[in-house]
Order: C-alpha cells, then structure tokens, then sequence
C-alpha cells in the first residue's frame, strides 16, 4: 500500500490553494495543516481542505505538525526564512516558488542548508507538464531537428515572475548542459517598486559549456507573442537545430519543422494549473517513495536557472561578461538599480504600457 504524506501549506493566496487543491486530490497526501497571516482567509482555506491544524505562525505550526511535506507559497522577501523553518521541523521535502531565492548569497545560504541536511526541494516550474511543453521536448530530444545550437526564452512578464521559468524551460530543451558565462543588458526602473523587484527589461546571452548558445529576454522589451492574447502567457520558448526548430507559446500550443515534415506542423496546448498540478505533485509522491524518481523541478536544476538569472543581473552591473558558477557577492538587485539609466524603458509594445507607463 502506498505511503501516506502529511503536508503544510503555508501562505493561502492563489498559488497556495493550487497546491493545497492538488495536495487534497492525490491520495498519497494529506493536507495535515494550511498557515496564512490573514485569520480569516486561513479559516476558510481550513475548511476547504479538512485541515486539523491551522495558524498564523508558520514555525510554530511546522513543529507541532512535523510534516513529511513542507510547502510554502509566500512572498519572495522570506525565502531562507521558511526553508530553515522546514529543515527545522524535520520535513523529507520542502516545495516553494520561483524565484528561489532574492540574491545569490541568499540563495547559496538556502543550497547549503538543504544540501547539509539532505532535504529534497521542488521548485515551481510546474508550466514544463503542459502537453505543448511536452511535445517540443520530445521533438528536441528525438534529434528531429538535428544538433540543437540555439536555446531561447521570451515573456513580456517581468524578470522576478518570469526569467526562472525562461531559463528553466530553455535548460531542459537543452539537457541541463552547465553555463559557462553570460553577458547582458537592462532598461528601466519602474518595477524595482514591486514586491518581485525587477528592471523593467532585461535581456541577455548565455554560452554553454556544450557549445549551445541561449536567448533569454523578460520584460517591456521582449517579443510579442501575438498568436497569445492573455497577456501573461505570451511567452515563447524553444531550440533550433540543424535541421529546424520546435518551440512552445505558453498560451498557444507548439510549432515545428523539423527534417521530416515538409513544412510547419502544430499543435494545441495552453498553460492550466488544473491540468500541470496533479503530476507536479504526484512526482513529489515518486521521489519520497523512491530516491532514485528525482522531480523534474528539483531544486539542484532549479539552483542552475536561478544561478544563470543573477549572473545576468551581474553581467548588467559589472558590463562584461560574467563566468560560473557564481561566488558570494553584494546583492544584485540593490546593484541594478545602481546600474541602470533613469530613462524610461522602450516599449515592443503598446499593450505593454499597462505594465510598464512612461
């Protein structure tokens, strides 16, 4: 018989009850306690998803339930505080959002932790179960388009929200092949007002040690996506070969040539947390069953993406290319906003303006 795992949700936002919904309907978890600062959102989100225990105080929660599962899905600005609360209470694995972390000392603080006390972590770059992310990943790793030399990745959503996800997506089409280096440029400060602090845009080069070369834009100036009209789904990633390309649109389905198909093939698909949700957690499930089932968004290729984001915050401060792995350093974010022009950002379009004003 299956193993049964306790689970605590803590932060009842919108993200949260996506992984509590999910958490409630696979039968190899239990969702043993929800934490949320606003006391009435909390008792309702008890309600919905039978939590015996529920509180305001994560830590305190944490230790009285003990739970197998820690998951958090809470502001960006208290990362390392709630991985050190689910180290704290015992936890086998510990799920959060991207970004892992606001800084690369944060984030390397959070890595040695997890690492010293062998805590299995998955990050949210749930949106690669989409069966549109599926198929390019597929078309890639048949060698139907010959010897991939390109990576790229483009949101018009801003760095914070967006570029881990880019990178992420882009990484896998590419086997999770090392960085070598990264250089890179930004514009615009408007967005570093946000509780996901970022430049208005950015974008940047990365070469991997396999000899790839990646594309990652996010933000005012990156590419519209105008078969997506959801303006947080326009996004498009993908790989060109020798032989020709795939790609995903988030809110858009996929499109390839490949050396076999005498011309564009497509086909559905569009970014839905009710259908990438249930196997994001069920594959927690795989990991804690067995060592060897490791989560397609585990922490250590999670780590890689985060890595290349503030490598390309470095590129943007120190003008030059920057090389990895990344050592300890000041904090990138305080560095950009040092960095960039006080000019406003140049728009690639007017639907970005909401986002973006002048």
């Amino acid at each position: 018989m299956s193993k049964v795992y306790s689970v605590l949700v803590v932060g009842m936002g919108k993200r949260g009850q996506h992984h509590a919904s999910a958490f409630q309907a696979n039968p190899q978890f239990k969702v043993a306690g929800v934490c949320d600062i606003d006391a009435s959102r909390l008792e309702a989100a008890a309600a919905k998803y039978g939590a015996q225990e529920y509180g305001t105080d994560a830590a305190a929660l944490a230790a009285k339930i003990k739970p197998d599962v820690f998951c958090f899905c809470t502001l960006p600005n208290i990362r390392y505080d709630m991985v050190k609360i689910g180290v704290e209470c015992g936890a086998k694995l510990i799920a959060y959002e991207k970004p892992i972390a606001l800084s690369t000392s944060e984030g390397l603080k959070i890595m040695d932790l997890v690492r010293k006390k062998k805590v299995k972590t998955v990050v949210s770059h749930q949106h690669r179960y989409g069966v549109h992310y599926q198929k390019v990943k597929e078309i890639i790793a048949s060698g139907a388009i010959g010897r991939v030399h390109t990576v790229y990745g483009h949101s018009t959503g801003w760095m914070a929200h967006m570029m881990t996800h880019m990178i992420d997506y882009a990484m896998w089409y590419n086997d999770y092949a090392d960085a070598e280096w990264v250089m890179a440029q930004a514009a615009g400060k408007g967005k570093f007002t946000d509780i996901h602090s970022s430049p208005d845009y950015i974008a940047g080069f990365i070469q991997f040690k396999n000899g790839v070369r990646g594309i990652i834009e996010t933000g005012a100036g990156a590419p519209d996506v105008p078969e997506v009209d959801y303006w947080w789904r326009k996004c498009r990633i993908g790989a060109q070969g020798t032989e020709g390309f795939a790609e995903v649109l988030t809110g858009g389905g996929w499109r390839a040539i490949t050396r076999d198909s005498n011309g564009p093939i497509s086909g559905e698909g569009c970014m839905n947390y009710d259908n990438d949700m249930p196997p994001y957690i069920a594959d927690m499930a795989k990991w804690l069953d067995d060592d060897k089932a490791v989560h397609p968004c585990n922490g250590e290729n999670a780590y890689k993406g985060f890595e290349v984001m503030q490598a390309l915050c470095r590129s943007v401060i120190e003008h030059g290319q920057v090389a990895l792995p990344l050592a300890d350093g000041p904090a990138e974010l305080e560095g950009l906003k040092n960095a960039i022009s006080d000019k406003p950002v140049l728009l690639s379009m007017e639907a970005n303006r909401k986002e973006y004003p002048a």
